[in-house]
Order: structure tokens, then sequence, then C-alpha cells
């Protein structure tokens, strides 16, 4: 079996007194996307850029396709792709211009005007990279990390700025990425987008990796079932909470819509659906669910700010 395209175990970074990664372990295998998440300051950065060879570990082992990314990073460097959100394009060079110079390093280049069109950067070729939108400042990102084609690819916060035709247009990227064998590995403070492209979910705060798994075993780890309704306001809970198992729990959120969480059954929606009935009431809108990935990520990490 192939060893992972990263392997990362027990790594350790400080700066002066602080230590911003505590022995984070993470495998990324080939042909698979894992996301890393966390607040700000939790140590994703850090961790993937010491992945990319750009700093060094205090502590832990680090192999990148099998390689030390500091000791051997000129032998990396043509076999793995980087996004970076600050694009690390000079202001005023052309976005056709930086794409063809990125790809002329490669042995092997993808077809740019092919990519340039799957991007849709062909109307801007001809602009400064100075006077690009957000939104293709990132397309031309991605287009640059991709058009040698790595075996590796680090992609930071992929989508931030895109509208929602680009954004659906890199998930399908990302996603044939994976299927051609390629090993992704993303940061993004998009929730949705790490539980809809993520075979594997870290999450990691203060340093320190505090959740793992799919986006399935995350959620569904612990997770409560979720009956949501709306209806006529201010309507009296107790004979509804009498007719619900013990384990349930029903609240009015907000004026009209109410929330039932425990183990939410076909006898639960029963019993919802009679007592609406008792009060004459009727059900605009009923909706089930589990916990979201955004709902395990708070849980793990805090519901308070961080700055």
């Amino acid at each position: 079996m192939d060893r992972p395209a990263v392997e990362v175990d027990s790594l350790v970074k400080r700066y002066g007194s602080t230590l911003a990664v505590d022995g984070v372990s993470i495998a990324v295998p080939r042909g698979a996307v894992v996301a890393l998440l966390g607040p700000n300051g939790a140590g994703k950065t850090s961790t993937v850029e010491i992945c990319e060879g750009y700093r060094r570990p205090d502590g832990g082992t680090v192999r990148v396709l099998g390689l030390d990314p500091v000791a051997h990073h000129d032998a990396l460097t043509p076999r793995i792709g980087v996004m970076l959100q600050s694009g690390g394009v000079y202001p005023s060079a052309r976005a056709g211009e930086m794409l063809r110079l990125i790809a002329s390093f490669a042995a092997h280049p993808l077809d740019v005007p092919a990519l340039t069109e799957r991007l849709a950067l062909g109307k801007v070729a001809r602009t400064p990279y100075r006077r690009l939108s957000g939104g293709e400042k990132q397309r031309l990102s991605l287009a640059m990390a991709l058009v040698g084609r790595p075996e590796l690819v680090f992609l930071d916060e992929p989508t931030a700025g895109m509208d929602p035709q680009s954004r659906r247009a890199t998930w399908e990227l990302i996603g044939e990425l994976r299927d051609d064998g390629v090993a992704v590995l993303l940061t993004t403070h998009f929730m949705d987008e790490a539980e809809r492209l993520a075979d594997q979910v870290v999450i990691v705060d203060a340093g320190r990796v505090v959740g793992a798994g799919s986006p399935a075993e995350l959620t569904a780890a612990g997770a409560v079932g979720r009956l949501t309704f709306t209806t006529v306001a201010d309507l009296p809970l107790e004979k509804l909470r009498t007719a619900l198992p013990a384990s349930c729990v029903v609240t009015e959120e907000r004026p009209g819509e109410y929330l039932v969480t425990g183990s939410v059954d076909p006898h639960v929606l029963a019993a919802v659906t009679a007592w609406c009935a008792e009060q004459g009431a009727l059900i605009g809108c009923a909706r089930t669910g589990q916990r979201t990935l955004e709902d395990v990520f708070l849980d793990l990490t805090g519901h308070e700010l961080r700055t």
C-alpha cells in the first residue's frame, strides 16, 4: 500500500514562548481530500507551512511524498501545488502571463488555454493582477497551483470571495483531482465546503487536534436528532412535552418556530402533529436532521468570538 502523501506525526512548533502547534498528527492519503479546520490562531497555517517546507518544525516528524519538506524542498517543489490567499503574484502582471510563466516551470504542464477556460479566466487574461476581483484572484491562484500537474495540492481557503457559480465549479474541479489520484489538503472557514468535499476532517484548536474523522462520523458521534417546525406562535408546550419521550426537549426558538431535540423518530413526529391538531394549528414547515459539521466545530472549539 502506498504511503500517505502527507504524514505528520506529533508536530510541534513554537514562536518564542507561544506553543502554536502542540503534537498535531495528520495523514493525507493519495487520492483523498483532507480538510484542516480550526478557528483563527489554532495552528492551521503553521502546520500547512511546515508541510510546504516554508517553516521548520521544533518537534515531531513530517514527510511529504515520502520526503522531508525542508531538507528536500527543491525536489518536492515540482511535485506539489500551493494555493495561497495572498496569491503571490506581481501586481502589474497580467493573469494570462502569470499562468503561462508558472506552466513554463513544469515538465508536463496542463494545457493553459483549457485550464483558463475551465476556470473562466479567459476574459481577464490580459488584466493586471491588481485589477482582478477577489474571486478572479482566487481562480487564478487555483489555476497556478494546478497547472504543473501536482501529485499533492495545498489549498488555502480555495473559494473565498467566489460567486456561487465559481464556487461550484471549483468544488467539481477538486473532486476531479481526487478522482485522478491527487492528494488535497485544504483549509477553509466554510463548513459546508468541508462537509461537501472532504473524505476526512481534522479539527484543531489551540495547537491540538480536538476532533478527526469523516464528516459523517463527526456529525453522527454523540448527535441528537432535530425536528424543526413552524406553526402558530406562543402555543402551550406542556401537553406536547408530556406526549414526547423523556429524552426529548422542545422549545420555541423564536415566535412560531419550534425545535424538538432528542431521539426523533416517526412516533415523535406523530405526537407533534397530533398536538398541533389539538391546538387547531396547521404546521407550515417541518424539517428533521442531525448535527451539521458547523455544529460539531462550534461544540469542539467554542462559540465565543476569537480575535
